[in-house]
């Protein structure tokens, strides 16, 4: 491992133990030589975990992955993708950028870049965070309302906790749902009034996730984020860029 990797992997077991330390939460860390592999790191070992991509697996590792399962590739795109034949990092890389323009437009150099592991997008440390949430993958697909209710609440009691401990409020709640197809959807509702307590962020998370039953298909993850945060909450916002 270079000295590089070695430094920020160092970085992240502090912020991940002082996350621990001061808020209780688990929290998964991704190292790597750019932002688009750091992303695909702190999921590889979620939700508490640390994982390293070095540039020698950088290529290897996006090669092998589903294209849903990078970000910056949503739902309709991963549909997309696949009914063009493009269903892994590797197929994504065998297109020309001519070819990926055509289809995806602006996105296509982007997707052309980061099949082969470049990213040159520039981290911005001091951006304001937009939304701060906790989600779980389950070794266990869940089927019905009651077991995914169950794997929700505590989820929704990480957030709300993190929420108290930082003093912020906002209005809006997503939830987020990834099947074991790895076919990922979203689902929010804004309020008209901040969310000042636990119980209306179970209601409305819960009322959320009922509209998604019955399921034809296992359930593999379960998330719940808030944004829409009120003017004065987003000085405290920003501290939450480390997420949860």
């Amino acid at each position: 491992m270079t000295g590089g990797c070695s430094l920020a992997t160092q970085i992240a077991e502090d912020i991940r133990a002082r996350i621990r330390a001061e808020t209780e939460l688990t929290a998964s860390a991704g190292v790597s030589y750019n932002k688009f592999l750091a992303k695909l790191a702190s999921d590889h070992r979620k939700p508490d975990g640390l994982f390293v991509i070095t540039p020698k697996m950088g290529p290897a590792f996006v090669e092998n992955l589903p294209v849903g399962r990078f970000h910056g590739v949503g739902p309709a795109t991963t549909t997309k993708m696949n009914r063009l034949g493009i269903e892994t990092g590797l197929d994504l890389r065998g297109q020309t950028m001519s070819f990926l323009q055509q289809h995806f437009g602006k996105s296509g150099p982007y997707f052309y870049w980061i099949a082969r592991g470049i990213d040159d997008r520039p981290v911005r440390a001091d951006r304001i965070r937009k939304s701060v949430g906790a989600e779980n993958t389950f070794s266990v697909d869940l089927f019905t309302f009651e077991a995914a209710q169950d794997a929700l609440l505590p989820i929704i009691e990480k957030v709300w906790r993190h929420c108290e401990s930082a003093k912020f409020r906002s209005r809006t709640v997503t939830l987020k749902v990834k099947y074991a197809d790895f076919q990922q959807i979203t689902r929010s509702r804004s309020l008209p009034r901040t969310i000042d307590e636990r119980a209306a962020l179970e209601r409305v998370s819960l009322d959320l996730l009922g509209g998604q039953f019955p399921v034809t298909k296992g359930i593999r993850l379960l998330g719940i984020s808030l944004s829409g945060f009120t003017p004065t909450d987003l000085e405290d916002a920003e501290q939450l860029s480390l997420g949860i």
